[in-house]
C-alpha cells in the first residue's frame, strides 16, 4: 500500500516538519510506503493530491493547517480513485477536525491513523471549487481577510471575531437574492452563513444541527440589527440558540444561488472566495476520513 503525506512546513509554528517521522514510522506499520511531499506555494498540496490519486495511493495524510487541508480536499474531489484522508491539524482554527472529533493535539492525530475507522463525509461545491466548513457573505466576513498571522497566532479564532465586531459598527447590511431548492428569499442581511459542520470559526456550536453527512447545507440569513439586537444574536451563537433568533432566517438546501446588485466578496472556509453571484451545492459521503471510533 501507498500513503502520501502532504506537509506545509511552516504550519504550527513551524514544527510540521518534526512530526514527519512519527507520522511514516505508523504508515509502515500499517504497511504503507510513505512518500513525503512539502508544500511550498499556493495549490501545491492540491497538485500533489491529484497526483496521488492519480497514481492510486491508498492514503493521503495532510499535516498542517485548514489552508493545506482545504488544499488537499480540492485535490481529491471529483477524481476516479480517492485515497481515504488522515488529519493531522496544525491550524488556527482547525474546524474540519474539530467537526470530526479528531484530536487537536498532534500528537495524538498522528496516534489516530492506527485506526481503521474511517466515516464518509459531505464536501460542498462552490462554484469550481469546494470547501468543507462554511461560506459567509458579507460585511463580517470581508473583515476577515485584515486578521493578520501574527492575530491568528495570538488570539485564535477569537482573531476573527474581533475584527468582525469592528466590522459591525458601520452595521451595514446588503440586499442579497438567495434561491434554495425549490425557495427564494430576498432581503437586506448584514450576514449570511452556509455550513456544513456544526464548527465554524472555532465555536462548535455555531451550527449545531449540522452533521458531517447529513448532505445538507445549513443556512442563516442575519438580518439588519442594531448594536443590542446583535449582542443578543452574538449570545445565541455561543448558545448554539442562532436559529431561534427572531432576526435570523434559518433554513436547509442542497443546492442554492445566491446574488446582489452590490460587489460582495464572499468569505470560503476563511479564505476569499469568488463575488457574488455564486452557486454551491452539496456533494454528499464524497471523500473518506479517518476518524475516532466514537463517530
Amino acid at each position: 500500500m501507498k500513503a502520501m503525506i502532504i506537509a506545509n512546513p511552516s504550519s504550527g509554528k513551524e514544527n510540521a516538519l518534526e512530526y514527519i517521522e512519527q507520522i511514516k514510522a505508523i504508515l509502515k506499520e500499517k504497511g504503507y510506503e510513505s512518500t513525503v511531499s512539502k508544500t511550498e506555494k499556493e495549490l501545491d498540496a492540491t497538485y500533489f493530491c491529484q497526483d496521488a490519486c492519480t497514481n492510486d495511493y491508498d492514503m493521503v495524510v495532510s499535516l498542517g493547517g485548514d489552508g493545506t487541508l482545504h488544499e488537499t480536499i480540492n485535490g481529491l474531489v471529483d477524481q476516479t480513485h480517492r485515497p481515504k484522508l488522515g488529519i493531522i491539524p496544525l491550524g488556527t482554527v482547525n474546524d474540519f477536525a474539530r467537526a470530526l472529533n479528531i484530536p487537536l493535539d498532534p500528537e495524538e492525530a498522528i496516534k489516530l491513523l492506527k485506526s481503521d475507522h474511517t466515516k464518509k463525509v459531505d464536501i460542498g461545491k462552490f462554484n469550481d471549487r469546494y470547501f468543507v466548513n462554511i461560506v459567509a457573505v458579507g460585511a463580517i466576513a470581508e473583515a476577515t481577510y485584515d486578521v493578520t498571522p501574527e492575530q491568528k497566532t495570538k488570539l485564535g479564532p477569537l482573531a476573527y471575531v474581533l475584527e468582525g465586531l469592528k466590522e459591525l459598527t458601520s452595521n451595514r447590511a446588503y440586499p442579497l437574492s438567495i434561491e434554495y431548492d425549490e425557495m427564494k428569499w430576498e432581503g437586506d442581511s448584514l450576514l449570511f452563513l452556509a455550513a456544513l459542520t456544526r464548527s465554524t470559526g472555532g465555536f462548535e456550536k455555531l451550527t449545531p444541527e449540522a452533521r458531517v453527512d447529513d448532505g445538507m447545507l445549513h443556512c442563516y440569513v442575519i438580518r439588519q440589527v442594531n448594536m443590542i439586537r446583535f449582542a443578543s444574536i452574538a449570545t445565541a451563537i455561543l448558545k448554539g440558540e442562532l436559529k431561534e433568533e427572531e432576526d435570523v432566517e434559518y433554513f436547509t438546501a442542497k443546492h442554492l444561488k445566491i446574488s446582489s446588485p452590490d460587489p460582495l466578496v464572499t468569505n470560503v472556509d476563511g479564505e476569499q472566495g469568488d463575488r457574488l453571484p455564486v452557486e454551491m451545492e452539496v456533494k454528499t459521503s464524497h471523500i473518506e476520513v479517518v476518524v475516532p471510533e466514537l463517530n
